[in-house]
């Protein structure tokens, strides 16, 4: 390069126009004022610590840092494409300005130590580094679609619609409609469903009903609530099928054990629900049976299934009231009865017997409906009947004679004759295992003590009602016992109500 162009580019390194390096200030050195000499800086040992602390200097280097992780993510922004950085955002959110917004969302919130922690130092960083229970990003849209179920194919579903708009519900949906309908039925919440509310209650509110008893005064001793003796005073009510009257004969009529609800059936192949209020009585639900006039239907003990028997078929149909399931029962095993027509449910719902020909009857398993066991008298059965711990059987024959059959061993415990019979018709007994009652053809019920029947050979009757002329048909004690029962099908208007002391004997 020319000496002339050489002088042009370089900096003119005249004296004067750079202080040397010997004599360069130094960050040390003070002057002493204007226009003053420069002073010379102290010794190592003399000098003050710097004004900046070290905290300062981290945060400047911590600053330094952010700025070119940005940078370098502002570089690699530009070469990603546009959908790339739109599906970013979505699953990380907005985070271009502060890269550790992201980092503390992906960690969650901290628990905050207690500074009162009897913890080191070492476990409580131990704790803070512990990594929190992450959540998920997103959630996916197939997981949240429920199932459908299709209301109109199903003919039980399909009476739980209240608008044509409903022909599809979701499972959550259907179980909801399931739970009232069972509700409805049941008129109510049952009692068993209410067991854990009743045991979460506070002991502070029981307390507090004890202090409030002792602290009152008067007398606890209620009026008895059985019947008075004399005339009892009835109310006639809305017809119990008002809502759906049917032309054919009725074969059966029966309260719900735990709920007010009646049920209603007879030869027009249904069975019909009715919730009772006694006025307008509105109807729960109707089973239709295809080519099957019922002989028999009948609750359960526990009020769950209803059970139906036809005049000419040997398919017993057992209808589940919880899940909305017709179940038919074709053929027992082991059973031979081509007819099945009159049953009985045995109050503790383990059993259900079947009268069968020939003087044989059948002892079944309510649970799975197989068969446990028969047993036969002389002559046809005309009835039977459990006792009220269900031990036992009754059976009246139609030679007039009774016959009393252990369950469990299903031997016979005794036989007797009832007194005046030439043909029984009818059996029950009481709920407090008290009595007997039997009824002939003639239309006289004999009422016996059930002790004098396990343990006599000829019990004689405590009581013998003739208040009807024609073939008792149906016997039936209240709950409390302190009413019988009697009708005869044979006569219009021919049922008479016998009220029982609460002595021994009946009045």
């Amino acid at each position: 390069m020319p000496p002339e162009r050489r002088n042009r580019t370089r900096p003119d390194r005249r004296a004067g126009a750079r202080p040397d390096r010997k004599t360069r200030m130094r960050p040390d050195d003070r002057a002493a004022g204007p226009g003053g000499p420069l002073q010379k800086a102290a010794p190592s040992f003399q000098r003050k610590s710097p004004a900046r602390p070290r905290a300062a200097a981290a945060v400047v280097a911590a600053e330094e840092e952010r700025r070119l992780r940005q940078r370098n993510r502002q570089t690699l922004e530009e070469d990603k494409p546009a959908v790339e950085r739109c599906l970013e955002e979505l699953v990380f959110g907005d985070v271009e300005d502060d890269e550790d917004a992201l980092l503390r969302r992906l960690r969650g919130p901290r628990v905050q130590v207690q500074e009162d922690s009897g913890d080191s130092e070492v476990e409580n960083e131990a704790k803070d580094n512990f990594p929190p229970q992450k959540k998920p990003v997103w959630l996916d849209e197939e997981d949240e679609d429920e199932e459908m179920v299709d209301m109109m194919n199903n003919r039980f579903r399909k009476d739980m619609m209240k608008n044509a708009s409903e022909n599809k519900l979701s499972k959550d949906e259907l179980q909801k409609r399931l739970k009232e309908e069972f509700q409805h039925a049941m008129g109510g919440v049952p009692a068993w469903a209410e067991t854990n509310k009743r045991k979460t209650s506070s002991d502070d509110e029981s307390e507090e009903e004890e202090d409030d008893l002792l602290q009152r005064t008067g007398n606890f001793i209620s009026t008895s609530t059985s019947l008075p003796k004399g005339i009892l005073k009835m109310k006639h009510c809305q017809h119990a099928n008002a809502e759906r009257p049917t032309t054919a004969r009725i074969s059966s009529v029966q309260f719900h054990p735990r709920a007010q609800v009646v049920m209603v059936a007879g030869l027009d192949n249904a069975v019909s629900l009715f919730q009772v209020d006694g006025k307008t009585n509105p109807k729960i639900q109707s089973i239709y049976l295809e080519k099957f006039p019922i002989f028999k239907a009948c609750f359960s003990a526990n009020g769950e299934e209803v059970l139906a028997t036809s005049t000419h078929s040997k398919v017993l149909y057992v209808y589940d009231m919880l899940a909305g399931k017709l179940i038919p029962v074709h053929q027992v095993r082991g059973l031979k009865e081509k007819i099945v027509r009159s049953f009985e449910v045995s109050p503790d719902g383990s059993f259900l017997l079947i009268n069968g020909v020939a003087g044989y009857f059948h002892l079944l398993s309510m649970k799975t409906k197989e068969l446990l066991g028969s047993m036969k008298i002389n002559g046809r059965i005309a009835a039977s009947t459990f006792s009220s711990d269900s031990k036992k059987v009754y059976a009246s024959s139609g030679d007039g004679d009774v016959y009393v059959w252990d369950v469990n061993s299903r031997k016979c415990l005794n036989r007797f004759v009832d007194e005046g019979s030439l043909y029984g018709l009818s059996i029950a007994t009481s709920r407090n295992g008290q009595y007997v009652a039997c009824g002939s053809n003639c239309g006289v019920v004999n009422i016996y003590n059930q002790d004098s029947c396990l343990q006599e050979a000829n019990p004689k009757p405590i009581k013998a009602i003739m208040n009807l002329v024609t073939g008792v048909t149906s016997l039936t004690f209240n709950p409390t016992t302190e009413i019988l029962a009697i009708a005869s099908e044979k006569m219009k208007e021919a049922v008479r109500l016998i009220q029982l002391s609460h002595k021994r004997n009946p009045s």
